[in-house]
C-alpha cells in the first residue's frame, strides 16, 4: 500500500475572510502566510498554526448562499486540534474567555477514555475542538 506521510493542509469554507483571518489569528494563534485571490472571485487565506506545521486555508467563494455551518450536513463534522494536557485546556479556557468565546465547559470524551476536550465555534460556527490526554 502507498504511504501517507500526514496532513498538508485543511481548508474550511468561510462566509468572509476578511472576518475569520483576524478570528484565527487573534483567538487561536495562527499566522497568515498568504492569500490568493482568483479571477472568478474565489479568495483563500493560508494560514500557518503555532506549534506545528499544518497549514489552515480559509476559502471564500464568490456565490454563496451565506448559510452558517451545519455539521449534520455532508462534509466536515468538526476541526480537532491537541493540546499537551488538561492543564494547557484550563489556560484555553482562560483564552477564549478573554476573547468573548463561547465555549463548552471541560468534558472527557466518552469514546476515548483518559481525555478532555473543550469544544467552540468560529465566526461561521464551524465546530473546533481542543483536545487533551490526561494521563
Amino acid at each position: 500500500m502507498p504511504t501517507l506521510t500526514g496532513v498538508h493542509h485543511v481548508a474550511l469554507t468561510v462566509t468572509d475572510v476578511d472576518r475569520s483571518v483576524p478570528w484565527y489569528e487573534r483567538v487561536l494563534g495562527f499566522e497568515s502566510i498568504g492569500k490568493d485571490e482568483s479571477p472568478s472571485g474565489m479568495r483563500k487565506a493560508f494560514l500557518r498554526g503555532p506549534g506545528f506545521g499544518i497549514t489552515l486555508t480559509l476559502v471564500q467563494h464568490p456565490v454563496s448562499d451565506h448559510m452558517l455551518f451545519d455539521e449534520r450536513r455532508p462534509g466536515l463534522d468538526h476541526l480537532t486540534f491537541s493540546v499537551p494536557d488538561r492543564t494547557c485546556l484550563l489556560e484555553w479556557t482562560e483564552r477564549l474567555t478573554e476573547h468573548g468565546v463561547t465555549f463548552s465547559p471541560i468534558t472527557e470524551e466518552h469514546s476515548a477514555p483518559g481525555t478532555a476536550v473543550i469544544s467552540l465555534r468560529d465566526p461561521d460556527g464551524i465546530q473546533l475542538v481542543l483536545w487533551a490526554r490526561e494521563t
